[in-house]
């Protein structure tokens, strides 16, 4: 599947976590054939770049599998994934999360795509 560039906006609740975090994303991303790689503003206020691949499941639910830039937990790169359910322009998704302070949370959230 192609779909080339696609900005977004996505918001999202951090659960089960202490610190407070962004839950405003501006997002830009490349597509072809499964291949991913963009830049938003994560959820510590930083911007993130990242690359990957969409596995697509259904027409619906796909699984993201990428490598990520602007955390501190990760260090300079870390490892990211979030399963997505799409509904036209709408994609919602969910994501593990690490904090140092309480271990894993989740990042759920909802993202409004401008193709």
């Amino acid at each position: 599947m192609f779909e080339a560039f696609v900005l977004s906006l996505g918001l999202s609740a951090h659960i089960g976590l202490e610190n407070s975090y962004n839950e405003v994303h501006p997002h830009i991303r490349y597509r072809n054939d499964g291949i991913i790689a963009g830049a938003y503003y994560n959820s510590e206020e930083q911007i993130s770049l990242y690359g990957g691949y969409r596995h697509e499941l259904t027409e619906k639910v796909g699984v993201e599998t990428t490598l990520v830039t602007g955390y501190k937990n990760y260090g300079t790169i870390g490892p990211m994934v979030r399963a997505t359910y799409d509904t036209g322009n709408v994609r919602t998704f969910i994501a593990p999360t690490v904090e140092a302070n309480t271990g894993v949370g989740v990042v759920i959230g909802v993202e409004l795509m401008f193709k």
